[in-house]
């Protein structure tokens, strides 16, 4: 039963007719020449409205068709084939009103697909056709629904594996697919992963879609995608991927989905911009289990940072109250900072909480309360909650607004160790962020311990790498003199395979910490200017970012190019 009906009444229209047997040969010889699917060939050459189409190929093929009506009339069967592999096959299973399985697909040349069905489905069943739209469209206007039930239903797979309902990602099943929108975006995702990518840039332009990944910091084009359609089928395929309104173009949205690769999960955030020429889309990949291996009993020494620093940070996060700052813009490792410090400190004995948005891995014995604005849970309503949950150590995952910072600073005030993080370029300019918030000066420097402002610098590849000889242009524009440098053991990258002709693999973090002193927080609260803070600062022993990335570039462990990438040439 598992194959066509070949006795099945067929409610197609009444002009609907065979297909020529020629006609059919000629499609499967041109396919072979020109690797086009049958189906597509086949409808190019009839100029058949769809609906003709599908009943001409399915009185020719002797399959049942199924219109779009039939199939809202059906029930889903989503114990036997999940969402996600719906989606990417292209095909659904309903149960009728005598409860007799039914596949529906689009394609009756794919015969991968009806091997695949065939292998896993063990239950009688019938084919029947539909059109392509009809299917993707009775995916997409039932999607939500269709992704909770999913996650409700029992089956054997969902209590054996941890990634069941998640749409598994490897080189078999991107080979299988028989969509080349979906076999695009599956790559794109699949050589991310390999490559170690932070980020997946789709950008739409006047010709199509070009696709950058973001590798140790720095966008690099990896590909494209020709057509404005295209453009926009790749793009619609990350919102239904990502639970977002694909008929909504004009205004931006966020979203998340989960893929599983090698036996692990992977999350995706996903932010869709609208754009001159369509829509782009940022893919920021969470990989929390591999975070998780690569910090493994994390400690500040695995981050780069020099000695003098650790030191102080250790000082500061071994206070009993106050507030540690970590500054940075988004991507600087600042959260991995933070988890360092707070995986020293994790000895049991104190109670540990902190909120985040996303909280990106779990960290042993530590209570970790994920944001969610949409119900309401944002920083400043977690966090006042936690002071209720009796804590000694807070870690808040980023100070947005006035009210998460007046509750962040009373807390430091009131004997609780609070570590957050701010967006600022230097450590300086957090004062300002603060002040501009409205938080009271006195308060502010009262509860503040230190803080650190960080950047991420690549390193030059130890493969490649040789010495080198700055010219006096580079030397003139880092502002550097040859005298200054002469101490220093200049070395760059060559480019070789192990870097993909980069130059550089791998980063570090360099940091510049500010130890608050009586003197600092006096011109604090008189609100002096920031050049008399920052002379106080240096006779105080702070190292500014430049500085300790300048010691790197004498060490020989990267270049002037990348230091002036990442910091300001003073």
């Amino acid at each position: 039963m598992n194959s066509p009906n070949t006795n099945a009444i067929l409610l197609t229209e009444a002009h609907a007719s065979e297909i020529p047997a020629s006609v059919m040969r000629e499609a499967r010889a041109e396919s072979a020449r020109n690797n086009r699917r049958i189906i597509d060939i086949l409808e190019e050459r009839l100029g058949f409205p769809a609906q003709d189409f599908v009943a001409s190929l399915g009185l020719t093929l002797l399959y049942p068709v199924a219109s779009m009506g039939e199939l809202h009339q059906w029930s889903i069967a989503f114990d036997v084939l999940p969402f996600a592999q719906s989606l990417q096959k292209e095909c659904i299973a309903f149960r009728n009103s005598e409860e007799q399985l039914l596949l529906v697909f689009a394609d009756p040349f794919a015969q991968d697909i009806q091997s695949w069905a065939e292998e896993i489905i063990t239950q009688p069943f019938r084919w029947y056709l539909a059109q392509r739209a009809d299917i993707t469209a009775y995916l997409a206007r039932h999607e939500e629904s269709m992704r909770a039930m999913e996650n409700v239903m029992p089956s054997d797979r969902q209590e054996n594996s941890p990634t069941a309902g998640i749409e598994i990602l490897s080189l078999k099943s991107i080979s299988e697919d028989t969509s080349p929108v979906v076999k695009l975006v599956h790559s794109t995702l699949y050589d991310a992963l390999k490559l170690n990518v932070s980020d997946i840039h789709l950008e739409t332009t006047h010709s199509g879609l070009t696709i950058k990944y973001r590798i140790d910091g720095v966008l690099s084009s990896v590909g494209s995608a020709q057509g404005l359609e295209q453009a926009d089928q790749i793009i619609s395929r990350i919102k239904v991927m990502s639970e977002l309104d694909i008929a909504e173009r004009r205004i931006p949205q966020d979203g998340r989905f989960k893929i599983a690769m090698q036996g692990r999960e992977i999350d995706f955030r996903v932010s869709i911009m609208p754009s001159i020429f369509g829509e782009d889309a940022v893919l920021r990949v969470l990989d929390k289990q591999a975070l998780a291996d690569q910090v493994k009993g994390l400690r500040l020494d695995y981050l780069g940072l020099d000695d003098l620093t650790i030191s102080q940070m250790r000082r500061l996060y071994n206070e009993p109250y106050g507030m540690v700052l970590v500054t940075g813009p988004t991507g600087s490792g600042k959260t991995t900072t933070l988890y360092a410090a707070i995986s020293e400190i994790n000895h049991g004995l104190d109670k540990i909480i902190t909120i985040e948005d996303p909280v990106e891995y779990q960290l042993a014995g530590v209570l970790q309360i994920p944001v969610n604005e949409k119900k309401g849970l944002t920083f400043a309503r977690g966090l006042r909650s936690i002071l209720r949950h009796d804590p000694d150590k807070i870690m808040v995952g980023e100070i947005r607004d006035p009210e998460t910072a007046q509750i962040a600073v009373q807390a430091a005030l009131t004997g609780h160790l609070v570590f957050t993080t701010v967006h600022a370029n230097s450590s300086l300019d957090v004062i300002g962020r603060f002040l501009h918030m409205q938080v009271d000066p006195y308060s502010f420097v009262t509860a503040l311990n230190g803080i650190l402002a960080q950047r991420l610098v690549r390193v030059n590849c130890p493969h490649c790498a040789a010495p080198d000889t700055p010219d006096a242009q580079l030397l003139a524009d880092s502002g550097l003199t040859p005298e200054e440098t002469a101490g220093y053991t200049f070395r760059s990258g060559l480019g070789c395979g192990q870097c993909r002709g980069s130059g550089y693999k791998g980063r570090k973090a360099i940091a510049e910490l500010l130890n608050l002193n009586d003197e600092i927080r006096e011109l604090i609260v008189a609100r002096e200017p920031i050049r008399r803070i920052k002379e106080a600062a240096r006779k105080n022993g702070t190292r500014f970012l430049r500085e300790s990335a300048l010691d790197l570039v004498a060490k020989g462990e990267t270049t002037l190019q990348e230091v002036n990438r990442v910091t300001f040439v003073a």
